[in-house]
């Protein structure tokens, strides 16, 4: 999977990673979102951030997402 890093170029985040990967709030499942490069845990209403590939599970780094962010699952990118 990959994200935009800071200098444009795309960041490999390993897939068995995001498998061991927990929210740590919630303790609960994450949800990949290529296109923002975050990891989102709904049931915190949070997205992780990740960058050059680590991600960032801290609260205090995460977004707080919408409630229609919540619902909607994560686009798996192309065209839309």
């Amino acid at each position: 999977m990959a994200a935009d890093g800071r200098d444009g170029k795309k960041i490999n985040v390993d897939p068995k990673l995001l498998e061991l990967l927990a929210c740590p709030l919630t303790k609960g499942p994450l949800a990949w979102d290529p296109e923002r490069g975050e990891l989102i845990s709904r049931v915190a209403k949070l997205a992780y951030p990740v960058r050059d590939g680590i991600p960032i599970m801290l609260p205090s780094e995460a977004r707080t997402i919408s409630a229609e962010d919540v619902l909607s699952p994560p686009r798996l990118g192309g065209p839309s």
